[in-house]
């Protein structure tokens, strides 16, 4: 069983780490500004009406210092993965039900790997 599923976790983490190497970082600041920027800061230790999202890529949800997370976020366990940032970007209340973002989503492929390979290079 366990040779199965190792070779599984190494494919996907591939497969995550391609979505962000995808997009185009320049163009996802452009997106990040326009479209994220008002609620979420890409500093270290700046939160806004959402956290900060300074090393968001690989991390643990719920884990930004001085924030209120809402319940349902503190339940989740999936790390940030770029395919799991993907996933909720394009529609967070769906992805995650009960989430305190009130932003619909953002539908366009192409913005969205653009916006993950931005955030990827906040470290």
């Amino acid at each position: 069983m366990l040779r199965r599923i190792v070779p599984l976790v190494i494919v996907a983490g591939f497969a995550s780490n391609a979505l962000a190497l995808d997009g185009d970082p320049v163009a996802g600041k452009v997106v990040f500004q326009r479209t994220c920027q008002t609620c979420h800061s890409a500093e270290i230790g700046i939160n806004k009406i959402g956290p900060s999202l300074w090393n968001v890529v690989g991390r643990q949800p719920a884990k930004v210092p001085d924030y209120a997370y809402s319940e349902t976020m503190k339940l989740n366990t999936t790390p940030w993965t770029p395919a799991a940032l993907d996933i909720y970007i394009a529609d967070p209340r769906g992805d995650i039900h009960g989430v305190k973002m009130y932003f619909k989503g953002l539908p366009d492929t192409k913005e969205r790997a653009d916006v993950v390979a931005y955030l990827s290079t906040l470290k």
